[in-house]
């Protein structure tokens, strides 16, 4: 199994880096070059690909192999990165990104999203069921460690690296990991993709896609399971920040401790994955860990959220509320890996043509499931109050735990 984890591991690990690379690098530099935070803010417009991944992931079940895919889509990147590195993002002074810049980049996404159907789709083919617990841990974990060295690890290097170093730099990783792709032993042993008779057209693939069995539950489920959590994971930091934590302090616990919590919870879920053969069982308990989390932090909140509170330096309730933002993370990173295992397990059942598209439906309702209270959290706050908001995210983070009861045996 090392032969199937480890190339897996440096492949997530490169797909993490476009997503740290344009959240917490790309406006750092953009801003530094004089552009306003107008025109850094509208650098989001270069996600938009990946709201079409089901779009080319058909072109994935259908046209060569995952293999091919994702040797191509990562040189493709490399080639990206290396123009980026002859093109500066803006002279001093100027206003906007130039157009260049921008549709190298929003290319740049564009081959990100082909590279994670294409892996997403090979690692589904390599792992065998008992292997999925630890393929699972091996694809959260190494994806948040490349978002985290791009975004991160980068800017910390940036006094001495320069816009075409640092691209230059990713231009080569991209090289290395296409030719990882292309010679790793366990990744030449897979099936060659068969002829299929399938009809292309939408609405037929779409109907194939909800025959699949189990799929009909796994969309609801991964469509609301992280509702309420990402809710209180958006608005609690900013409570801790008006009762007294400063933003130095809160920068260091709600970022670098958190993603250190969520990597931790991660290989924890994988952990026992290997160890507990049925998910269902386990992803129960995990949920209502969950569910007792966030209750600890409602009551924090409701013990906090009076006129003058404050969390002084060395008091018990500061302690209180930042151990629960890490237990926060913790927990949801171990709910996550349990989760994106349950959505592969299902994406097993379909068709190996339609495997790729399958995932690729589930992933996308899963990323709108964590945007739609993530977008609306500020707005619900401000309109319902903190107290009353909190308490409909424990009654959404409770809904899962009843869903679950209604999961096919097929997903058992």
């Amino acid at each position: 199994m090392r032969g199937k984890l480890l190339p897996l591991a440096g492949l997530y690990l490169v797909q993490g880096l476009p997503y740290g690379l344009q959240s917490g690098l790309l406006p750092v530099l953009l801003r530094a070059r004089g552009l306003s935070l107008t025109r850094v803010g509208l650098t989001k417009v270069l996600y938009v690909p990946w709201l079409f991944k089901l779009v080319w992931a058909p072109l994935v079940d259908t046209r060569g192999s995952p293999r091919t895919w994702l040797v191509l889509s990562t040189a493709t990147l490399g080639l990206v990165c290396g123009l980026l590195a002859s093109l500066p993002p803006a002279g001093a002074g100027h206003a906007e990104l130039p157009t260049t810049v921008a549709g190298l980049l929003l290319l740049l996404n564009l081959g990100a999203t082909v590279q994670d159907v294409a892996l997403d789709t090979l690692a589904m083919q390599l792992l065998e069921p008992s292997e999925l617990g630890p393929g699972n841990t091996v694809q959260v974990v190494a994806y948040k460690l490349g978002a985290v060295l791009a975004g991160g690890g980068l800017l910390a290097l940036m006094p001495t690296l320069s816009w075409p170093l640092l691209f230059l730099l990713l231009a080569a990783t991209y090289w290395l990991a296409a030719a990882l792709a292309w010679t790793a032993p366990a990744l030449q042993q897979l099936p060659q993709p068969q002829p299929s008779d399938h009809s292309f057209h939408s609405l037929h693939r779409l109907c194939h896609l909800l025959a699949v069995p189990g799929t009909m539950w796994t969309a609801g489920f991964v469509l609301t399971y992280k509702l309420g959590e990402q809710g209180a994971v958006g608005l609690f930091p900013l409570f801790l920040l008006d009762h007294g934590l400063s933003t130095s302090e809160l920068g260091l616990w709600n970022g670098v401790c958190s993603v250190a919590c969520s990597i931790t919870g991660s290989s924890f879920g994988g952990a026992l994955l290997s160890r507990h053969r049925q998910i269902q069982p386990l992803l129960r308990s995990v949920l209502w860990f969950r569910l007792g989390g966030l209750a600890l932090q409602t009551v924090l909140l409701f013990h906090l959220d009076i006129p003058g509170a404050r969390l002084g330096p060395g008091t018990v309730m500061r302690g209180a509320a930042l151990l629960s933002l890490c237990l926060q993370h913790f927990l949801g990173g171990l709910t996550t890996t349990i989760t994106f295992t349950l959505m592969m397990r299902c994406s097993q059942l379909a068709p190996s043509v339609l495997q790729a598209t399958h995932y690729s439906l589930l992933a996308t309702l899963e990323i709108l499931g964590k945007l739609l209270l993530g977008v609306l959290a500020g707005a619900l706050a401000d309109s319902l109050g903190l107290r009353l908001c909190f308490c409909s995210f424990l009654t959404l983070t409770a809904m899962p735990l009843l869903y679950l009861g209604l999961a096919p045996s097929t997903l058992a």
